[in-house]
């Protein structure tokens, strides 16, 4: 079972990350955006750590007071969970 658990906070974690780039490059672009939701969804989902990072190396929702207290709550949130139920 933990493996399994393992595998897929890893690719919910690359995807949120994955996503932060694309929406970064689409806003520089002004094209179609993956919305707020979507990386909200997913984050609490447990991407928040993906999300985080992408954040961080993409420059992208600094500034959005929400994702930048936001995401690093969840991943405490998400850290506490794993501790709690392992």
């Amino acid at each position: 079972m933990l493996p399994m658990f393992s595998l897929y906070l890893l690719v919910v974690n690359i995807l949120l990350f994955s996503w932060m780039g694309i929406d970064k490059r689409r806003a520089r672009m002004h094209e179609w955006r993956i919305s707020e939701r979507r990386l909200w969804i997913t984050a609490v989902i447990g991407g928040a750590l993906g999300g985080w990072a992408g954040m961080q190396v993409f420059r992208h929702k600094t500034k959005h007071t929400a994702f930048v207290i936001g995401f690093p709550c969840l991943v405490a949130v998400h850290v506490l969970l794993i501790l709690y139920f392992l």
